[in-house]
């Protein structure tokens, strides 16, 4: 699948492997949304790191950043088996952002790139997926 077409959000350049999803929803929904989406899904919800909090704890100023960090050690454990290094990309994360205007995008590594860049067969690619999958459902296209 190609997401070549996709709009890019306000002051970003196009990255290789790297899928851009406008959120109709603030930063904090969007995150919330993305939790309970996670949850649903069976998934484990291991960290939300506040990356524009811990700017501003140090007095320095982030647009608002949090990067969602999950995965399924069910999916996760045969990939990291299979390809030890795939474990620099899992368990899979979600930056959730505000663009130059102010849009907030759920940005994320595509599962047909990840799968090439570690060589991963396809009947373990499955979980390589989900980002897309729940940021579709976060942003209510599904």
């Amino acid at each position: 699948m190609s997401h070549s077409n996709d709009p890019l959000p306000l002051g970003a350049h196009p990255i290789g492997g790297v899928v851009h999803r406008r959120s109709p929803y603030s930063v904090a929904e969007s995150v919330q949304r993305l939790s309970a989406e996670i949850a649903g899904a069976g998934a484990k919800l291991f960290a939300v790191i506040d990356q524009s909090g811990e700017a501003d704890n140090i007095g320095l100023s982030l647009r608002d950043t949090k990067l969602v960090v999950f995965g399924s050690p069910a999916g996760g454990t045969p990939l990291m088996e299979t390809a030890p290094v795939a474990a620099l990309d899992l368990p899979l994360k979600i930056l959730v952002w505000a663009d130059d205007n102010t849009e907030v995008w759920m940005t994320f590594l595509s599962g047909e790139w990840l799968v090439g860049r570690y060589g991963i067969p396809p009947e373990l690619a499955t979980p390589l997926g989900a980002a897309e999958k729940l940021t579709k459902q976060a942003a209510g296209l599904n």
